[in-house]
């Protein structure tokens, strides 16, 4: 087996297992908070499309996707981020899902003879640290605390780390914290980018679940610029948070077409191309908006509820978009297990998403809650949290 497989760490989840393997939680239903899967239903014109279109059960797809698909996302990035020039045919790749076409991405890029860094956001989605060490790279953390408002200070990152970096991740909104990065931050790791010649790439899959401001985009800030060719930049979006189709695997990555089109190469031995009878539905959920305000509205509400009623007992404090609580505690891991012994609720330690550093673990004192189930069920959780408080 691949020897680079064990530096891996065990997945979040696997270690909240063990941490609950001796607990005897409190005897009610389970209510999960842990797992950043949208409960809300999956739009009813995308199911319709899926059952349309079975007949492609017997089509093989192709790696680039349908012509129609990828100028559905052009067009949706052209209306969303205000881009005059993308191009359809060269700055759009569909991708199964952000997770494999992160992962994919960075096998693609990285050229293992050097072991560059991968610069990368401390709390992170952890398919990051994984993709960068399973392509003989070497993770660079930038811990998100909450002196630098969960952003990150890249200021402090060495000039020689940035020598040597070949990838540099941001989330925007993050992933756990939900901090939003700014068009000034944008615009400074792009200057880095062009002092030190590394490729950013933007993880923005929770870009649509915004409250007052819909967040800033990384080909937003190029085009603004006058990148129109988004040099050393590219973006991965997804359905998944956007539209409630999690289990439909539909994203796409966008952006430098230099780096696109050798990955695409990588991507047709690499066999993930998504399912026709996928993308004709994705096609229809990239073309429609009212569902995703909907969307929102229904997360507006449940965060709302949480403030509201809540407030006064935690220090609950609206993230910036997207649908995690970053919340403050004093034990994570305490804090987890009382939650699952008292009142059968299941959220997730911080210091699983992050890894320690010289200065510390900044995702320890912290819990990830994320508020996906309903707004019914998120009221039994206030019911039950009011009780044990």
């Amino acid at each position: 087996m691949n020897a680079s497989l064990s530096l891996l760490h065990p997945y979040p989840f696997e270690k909240l297992n063990q941490l609950f393997k001796d607990v005897s939680p409190a005897n009610m239903p389970l209510i999960p908070l842990s797992i950043g899967e949208p409960k809300h239903p999956a739009p009813a014109f995308v199911q319709q499309a899926l059952l349309e279109n079975f007949q492609h059960l017997s089509t093989y797809p192709n790696s680039k996707g349908l012509p129609e698909l990828r100028q559905s996302i052009a067009a949706w990035l052209t209306r969303r981020f205000q881009l005059s020039e993308i191009s359809a045919e060269e700055h759009v790749l569909p991708v199964s899902g952000t997770r494999e076409g992160i992962f994919s991405f960075v096998q693609a890029l990285i050229n293992r003879d050097e072991a560059p860094y991968v610069v990368m956001p401390n709390p992170f989605y952890q398919i990051y640290e994984g993709a960068a060490l399973l392509a003989g790279a070497k993770p660079y953390f930038v811990n998100c605390t909450q002196e630098n408002g969960y952003l990150g200070d890249f200021d402090a990152v060495p000039a020689e780390v940035w020598e040597k970096t070949a990838l540099l991740f941001v989330c925007t909104p993050g992933n756990p914290t939900g901090a939003v990065l700014s068009k000034d931050d944008f615009k400074k790791l792009i200057a880095l980018s062009d002092k030190y010649n590394f490729v950013i790439a933007s993880d923005e899959c929770y870009s649509e679940l915004w409250f007052e401001q819909a967040p800033v985009g990384l080909l937003e800030v190029c085009a603004e610029m006058g990148r129109h060719d988004y040099k050393n930049c590219v973006v991965f979006h997804s359905l998944s948070k956007r539209s409630n189709l999690p289990g439909m695997r539909s994203g796409f990555i966008a952006g430098d077409a230099t780096l696109l089109a050798p990955y695409l190469k990588y991507r047709t031995y690499h066999g993930a191309a998504l399912p026709v009878q996928h993308q004709i539905a994705s096609i229809a959920a990239w073309n429609d908006e009212s569902h995703v305000e909907e969307n929102r509205v229904q997360y507006r509400a449940k965060f709302d509820l949480f403030q509201n009623e809540l407030g006064h007992l935690l220090p609950f404090k609206k993230p910036d978009a997207g649908f995690y609580y970053w919340l403050n505690v004093e034990d994570d891991e305490a804090f987890a297990k009382m939650l699952m012994e008292k009142a059968h609720i299941k959220v997730l330690p911080g210091r699983y998403l992050s890894r320690d550093t010289e200065t510390g673990n900044p995702g320890a004192g912290h819990v990830r809650m994320a508020l996906v189930a309903d707004l019914a069920q998120c009221e039994r959780v206030v019911e039950r949290l009011k009780a044990i408080l």
